[in-house]
């Protein structure tokens, strides 16, 4: 926000009369007398007017005595300077006059302070109360949704519907517009992956469709920080595998394991098949209960696991089709630099800790399971 000075209207004379020529005899003199009549009319005029412009100049503004009444939410927008601000406090009935607030904002050194959002006002209040109301980021009318990491599609719109007033339909309807979504190319129009988990204001006049946008937009913000398509081509893979990469990580693991547990899916996926047998399969438990529409972290059944999907790495080489929930910016920067080793398994040892081992062969990975299934018979957690 920046102080602008207001351009104030000129004032002006108004008169003057042609010159009527001269006639001899009593009606050229009545010719002149009505010339005359007319010039000094109009010089008087003038002179009126160019009074009350001096005059005003050095009148008090025009303002509400306050404190208002009823109420009105008021948007200040990017880039909005302190004379837009009190044209369009003026045009919404806050304040009286345009100048009345700039007079209060000039006297206010805090006034350029003034923060983007919405603010609840009353109609017909002094330039001084409003001004003061503009000032108190406490004043704003927001609300606030938290959207974690690893959620799916379908669990951030049953968190939205539950935490705005607008219900699960209007979510996926809004879902539906993929120009307004302003999704990637290669997201093929599917959301899944792309809504970045983050905190979110809500405004007073946001719509889903402004918000599954931010949520894109945030998206878009994070990859460029991973530098996301570079890195897709320096592992050869495309910027959508890289985004089930790193739904994958987000799945799989935690803080500093997550660019291990990407190294792992790499080496899997590229690196040679006499490793334990792999042969590009990942085996993944998450990415199997994606395809079986099931929670994350629902134990599998054998038979479940023989249960063949797109997404069930167990029967299929390679990745899944698609991302399987929101990574974050870690587990987005682990896909995008994944740490160096050479392992092909790992296996978490603690889940009340997170503690996770790597291993590099198939029998260590043996030895890693057998601690998991001894902590498991002293532990309640399993």
């Amino acid at each position: 926000m920046s102080d602008e000075t207001p351009i104030e209207d000129e004032g002006y004379y108004e008169g003057g009369a042609r010159r009527a020529k001269k006639k001899r005899g009593f009606s050229g003199c009545l010719a002149v007398l009505v010339a005359l009549a007319v010039l000094g009319g109009g010089f008087y005029v003038g002179i009126t007017k160019g009074v009350d412009w001096v005059s005003n100049q050095f009148s008090t503004a025009e303002d509400y005595p306050g404190p208002g009444s009823g109420s009105v939410t008021f948007e200040v927008d990017e880039g909005d300077a302190t004379a837009e601000i009190g044209r369009n406090l003026k045009a919404e009935g806050v304040v009286a006059s345009v100048q009345s607030f700039l007079d209060a904002a000039a006297a206010d050194p805090d006034s350029s302070g003034i923060q983007v959002g919405f603010y609840s006002m009353k109609k017909e209040m002094s330039a001084d109360d409003a001004l003061a109301v503009l000032l108190d980021p406490a004043n704003q009318v927001t609300s606030t949704v938290t959207v974690p990491e690893g959620l799916r599609v379908e669990d951030v719109i049953t968190l939205l519907a539950e935490n705005t007033d607008f219900g699960a339909a209007k979510w996926r309807a809004a879902l539906a517009d993929d120009a307004a979504l302003g999704l990637p190319d290669y997201a093929d129009g599917n959301p899944e992956g792309y809504l970045f988990p983050a905190t979110y204001e809500i405004g007073p006049k946001d719509k889903p469709e402004d918000i599954l946008a931010a949520m894109v937009d945030r998206w878009q913000q994070a990859a460029d920080e991973a530098g996301l398509e570079d890195a897709a081509a320096a592992q050869d893979k495309t910027p959508a595998e890289l985004m089930v990469i790193a739904s994958l990580v987000e799945a799989e693991g935690r803080g500093e394991d997550m660019p291990k547990i990407a190294r792992v899916i790499y080496n899997r996926l590229d690196g040679p098949g006499d490793k334990g047998g792999t042969n590009g399969l990942l085996q993944i438990d998450a990415s199997v209960n994606y395809g079986l529409d099931q929670e994350l972290g629902v134990a599998l059944t054998t038979e479940q696991l023989a249960q063949d999907t797109p997404y069930n790495t167990y029967t299929r080489a390679g990745l899944p089709p698609t991302p399987i929930e929101a990574p974050g910016d870690a587990a987005m920067a682990a896909a995008a630099k994944p740490a160096d080793g050479d392992w092909y398994y790992y296996v978490t040892v603690n889940l009340a800790t997170g503690e996770t081992k790597f291993a590099e062969t198939y029998d260590e990975f043996l030895g890693y399971k057998d601690e998991f299934t001894q902590y498991c018979t002293t532990s309640d957690a399993c």
